[in-house]
């Protein structure tokens, strides 16, 4: 081994992979190293390199490399990859990857996870694919599957995992605790039980730590909390996701049409769920799409055409404007080097609106019963904005050109275009919103348009009048 991968050995006696993970893992030196492996065929090699890392971190790893070596590391790795890296990786790289396996192998994997990463592995595959893997798969673990599978994608249905503690309220802590020592079939993680009634509707819950601090024979209906937020399986997970932020939610039971508990959903999904919906937005409004890096080159260009042509269209509208003014750009030159100012700026007051309108509308601090206040303030702001630059801009411009009116004009265009470019900046996207559209991925180009066209129209129109009339 080179001298740079030597010192990727973990340390004597750590026993801790999350801090190996942190200190070993994803340098320049260590990737290296494992493609070093790959390449020479060493699968002890790699396996060493590999092995002691977090799911998370190999996920990662995976997302680095090109289509052939991940295949090949998946392959050199064989029984010793963790199931939990499987539920890790990315979407597009999930994809690529899944139908490479062998059924028998994904199916290992399905009864390893919980039911919710189980379901993030099969959603998105074909019918026969997803048949040939659950046909490896256990009777129970099949059924808990094919039931969520069987929710709208992107629901709490799909999100939530079937595993979870419940328990009848005349039960004692004593009796609980001993059932949970007995199971052999307890959720990996959960924070709380869930009491029900004879008909598996909820009808409580008891936080851990309450139930480690009672005596054992309490009974749990004395220790209940019956305050719940149920969330239907039908509900959208951006909703639950909205639930689980504003009542501050660790889990939280599903239930399904009838009130039946049906499965949980835990606070480590949903932080899951809040980056998507961020990157969604993100990505939405540069119009990019649901994008990852690990895309090929014609599938990148492709999703990126679509909003580029958009873009392109209404970049002729706002050139057909400044045509309706070609007289008046040959007879003043300085026009031509000052308007590009003014729709930039335009734009760029309107962008900061948009922004802040599209993030509020989300986490719904924007709604109907404060929306007109909102709009007086962005509108107010974009005026005084537009006032403090006209006076910057239009003292420049004079200054530069020898022209005073000039000066003015472009002032005068620059409050006007700031003022509309706030106002419509929220406009935009309570209207979008309002007609059920997203308004991540239109306000952009509607947005675009507007700051545009009101500012060449503007600032040419008043120069004919002022400098020409």
């Amino acid at each position: 081994m080179s001298e740079s991968t030597e010192t990727l050995d973990p340390p004597e006696g750590a026993a801790d992979p999350a801090a190996m993970s942190e200190e070993f893992t994803l340098t320049p030196s260590y990737v290296r190293a494992v493609l070093d492996g790959l390449e020479a065929g060493d699968g002890e090699e790699v396996r060493r390199l590999i092995t002691p890392l977090h799911a998370a971190d190999i996920a990662d790893l995976i997302g680095l490399l090109r289509p052939l070596e991940r295949r090949a590391l998946v392959d050199m790795l064989g029984d010793d990859l963790d199931p939990e890296v499987l539920s890790e990786l990315d979407e597009g790289i999930r994809d690529e990857l899944l139908p490479h396996l062998e059924p028998s192998v994904v199916a290992r994997a399905i009864e390893a996870l919980n039911s919710d990463d189980a379901v993030y592995l099969l959603q998105d595959l074909e019918a026969d694919q997803q048949q040939a893997i659950l046909e490896h798969v256990s009777d129970a673990d099949r059924a808990a599957v094919e039931l969520a599978l069987q929710y709208p994608e992107y629901s709490a249905g799909r999100l939530m995992q079937r595993e979870m503690i419940t328990a009848p309220p005349f039960w004692t802590v004593g009796r609980l605790i001993d059932h949970m020592r007995a199971a052999r079939d307890l959720p990996e993680t959960f924070f709380e039980v869930f009491i029900i009634d004879p008909s598996f509707q909820p009808v409580g819950k008891v936080p851990l730590s309450r139930l480690m601090r009672s005596a054992r024979t309490v009974p749990l209906d004395e220790i209940m909390d019956q305050d719940l937020t149920l969330i239907p399986a039908t509900m959208e997970q951006e909703e639950a996701a909205y639930l689980f932020d504003q009542y501050h939610l660790i889990s939280a039971p599903v239930v399904d049409d009838a009130g039946r508990l049906v499965g949980m959903i835990t606070v480590d999904d949903i932080v899951g769920v809040i980056q998507e919906e961020n990157e969604e937005d993100i990505f939405a409004l540069a119009g990019v799409g649901d994008e990852e890096l690990s895309d090929s080159v014609l599938t990148t260009t492709r999703r990126r055409f679509s909003w580029l042509f958009v873009n392109l269209l209404t970049a002729i509208f706002a050139s057909m404007v400044i045509g309706f003014f070609s007289g008046t750009i040959e007879e003043i030159v300085a026009l031509a080097v000052l308007m590009p100012i003014v729709a930039s700026m335009g734009g760029n007051a309107g962008t900061q609106t948009l922004t802040v309108a599209v993030r509020a509308l989300a986490t719904r601090d924007l709604t109907a019963a404060n929306a007109a206040r909102i709009v007086y303030r962005e509108t107010v702001v974009g005026g005084l904005n537009g006032m403090l630059f006209a006076i910057m801009m239009g003292g420049v411009a004079a200054v530069w050109f020898s022209n005073p009116p000039l000066g003015v004009v472009i002032g005068a265009a620059m409050i006007v275009n700031l003022l509309i470019a706030g106002c419509t900046g929220i406009l935009i996207p309570l209207t979008l919103d309002r007609l059920g559209q997203d308004p991540a991925i239109s306000s952009a180009v509607f947005l675009t348009t507007v700051t545009d066209v009101v500012g060449f129209f503007v600032f040419l129109g008043l120069a004919s009048l002022v400098l020409l009339g």
